[in-house]
């Protein structure tokens, strides 16, 4: 036990300082964890971590998931609803039988439910590893989202599809109708528990007498509960996640209080963090126990059929997003598109960005060892060593290729003609447009006689003197050095202030909760300071 704690508290380390390796120089962090991975195998005290693949699915996948439905857009995620449905089911069906052809054609000993046992897990594209790439980048929101969202929908169909071709494997049986009647059951049946328990959760959080660090405690029992349940019962527990989460996502206002959401994000982006950075070493780390599974005789063979796989599925999505494209031209004639006229860079990035990660490992560990006969599982280390294959292949490859080609490609952002800083200015004048006129309707009386609240319009409208001031054509060009001084100023103010509170600390007269209270105060104000000018 003391060995286990030590080599996972040796592994976060390691993960902490190669995260900060990788914003040092400029790469995504799960390309650069896997390669760490990798190297970190061949040392002595790591060569012994087994990854429990009921870890991976159970406490991995549910907050995974759960947090990244959370913080979809579910205004955007709608607008490119067809999209995102598109590559989350048809397509994901149309690879996952691409690659069942090839490897039955290819590979000998493989079955056609071999075949898309192997296409369900290698099938779903994941979006962590795309999405930290994009941060690094400018790219159009809208390949964003579909990517986000396409990842969101997309794991729980490869892992329906898996299911399925599993349980064809262990059982030697297959029929089609009845397959594809589970399949639409499956799915609509994990939608609607998610939605279920959603209303649940949705109910405690509303109704009850919550605090704070019981809102955070539920949002992290949300997702397994939701995962569990549908799993339970035999429907998709990844859907129920990603149904409830968005279904929640949309209510939070409703739900949270101020302190609960501004709380609960910055836990749940550290435990997102640590879950995905875990993840990523693993698989570098499990890469070279599935070698050695193969032995000598079977490498140069695997090797093979894992490159002609991997470009398979390249070729595949490449095909599939401007199949995409050409299909929304044709179908915009009869219907309304969100964009009837799909720029053609749109599918070279988005085709690119077709990174396997998390859902893709979790599958391939979940394969039992042996069938239920006491035989063993066929082509269990192929299948294990085509999987990690397609994963490091493609989040080195890709995953290091992908900012380049998105500024050599230089694809314009045909929705937001307004630069996000005008936005910004624009949405700050009207807030406090609507703060004066609030002021003056409703507490004229007291603005004559309360200083208080007379100092707020005062504050107001020396804001919306700045405002009309960064909107003249001769300060435009200058405004990014107006930002620059302006936060210069503040940051000093405040680090002085932080200066004082702390010499007041010392003083025995001196509550030191208030100064606690003061110091807290000035963090709210420099993380509003730095999301207004980052």
């Amino acid at each position: 036990m003391h060995q286990l704690i030590i080599q996972y508290a040796f592994l976060l380390a390691i993960i902490l300082f190669v995260v900060m390796l990788a914003q040092k120089i400029r790469v995504a962090y799960p390309i650069l964890l896997v390669i760490a991975g990798l190297a970190l195998s061949f040392l002595p005290i790591l060569r012994n971590i087994e990854i429990e693949p009921e870890l991976i699915f159970v406490i991995f996948l549910p907050p995974l998931l759960y947090e990244a439905a959370w913080n979809t857009s579910w205004k955007d995620f709608w607008k490119w609803r067809r999209v995102i449905s598109s590559f989350a089911f048809p397509i994901v069906i149309l690879t996952s039988s691409i690659v069942a052809l090839i490897s039955r054609s290819l590979i000998p000993g493989f079955t056609w439910a071999l075949g898309f046992l192997l296409g369900g897990i290698i099938s779903p594209p994941d979006a962590v590893s795309a999405s930290a790439i994009l941060k690094s980048v400018k790219v159009p929101k809208r390949l964003t989202t579909i990517i986000e969202g396409e990842s969101l929908l997309n794991d729980a169909s490869s892992l329906v599809v898996f299911r399925f071709a599993l349980a064809a494997v262990m059982t030697g049986s297959f029929v089609f109708s009845k397959a594809a009647g589970n399949f639409v059951l499956v799915i609509v049946m994990g939608i609607l528990i998610g939605i279920a328990v959603a209303l649940v959760f949705y109910a405690l959080h509303r109704w009850l007498p919550t605090t704070t660090n019981i809102d955070i405690i539920l949002t992290f029992l949300t997702p397994y509960v939701m995962y569990i349940t549908a799993e339970e019962f035999g429907f998709s527990g990844v859907l129920a996640v990603v149904s409830g989460g968005l279904f929640l996502s949309a209510r939070r206002d409703q739900i949270l209080t101020h302190r609960s959401r501004l709380q609960g994000i910055n836990v749940w982006e550290a435990v997102a963090f640590v879950l995905n950075g875990f993840v990523f070493l693993l698989i570098g780390l499990e890469f070279p126990v599935i070698i050695r599974g193969l032995g000598t005789d079977g490498l140069w063979p695997a090797i093979r059929y894992s490159a002609i796989i991997c470009f398979v599925l390249i070729v595949t999505r490449f095909a599939s997003t401007y199949g995409a494209l050409y299909f929304t031209r044709f179908i915009s004639r009869f219907i309304t598109t969100a964009d009837p006229n799909p720029n053609l860079k749109a599918p070279l990035l988005f085709g690119w960005a077709g990174m396997r990660g998390v859902v893709s490992l979790a599958a391939a560990l979940s394969i039992p060892i042996a069938l239920k006969s006491g035989e063993a599982f066929p082509q269990h280390n192929l299948i294990l060593f085509i999987t990690f294959s397609v994963i490091l292949v493609t989040l080195v490859l890709q995953g290091l290729t992908l900012p380049a080609l998105i500024k050599w490609v230089d694809m314009p952002d045909p929705d937001y003609t307004v630069s996000f800083e005008q936005q910004k200015q624009m949405v700050r004048k009207k807030l406090s447009m609507l703060s004066l006129k609030i002021l003056d309707e409703k507490y004229h009386e007291a603005l004559l006689h309360n200083d208080m609240i007379r100092s707020i319009k005062i504050r107001l409208e020396a804001e919306m003197e700045l405002l009309r001031d960064w909107e003249k054509e001769e300060n435009i060009s200058r405004s990014e050095g107006f930002y620059h001084d302006y936060r210069v100023a503040l940051e000093d103010i405040m680090a002085e202030q932080r200066i004082l509170l702390k010499g007041l600390n010392k003083k025995e007269q001196i509550n030191d909760e208030l100064i606690r209270e003061q110091l807290e105060l000035l963090d709210l104000e420099e993380e509003k300071l730095r999301r207004h000018f980052s």
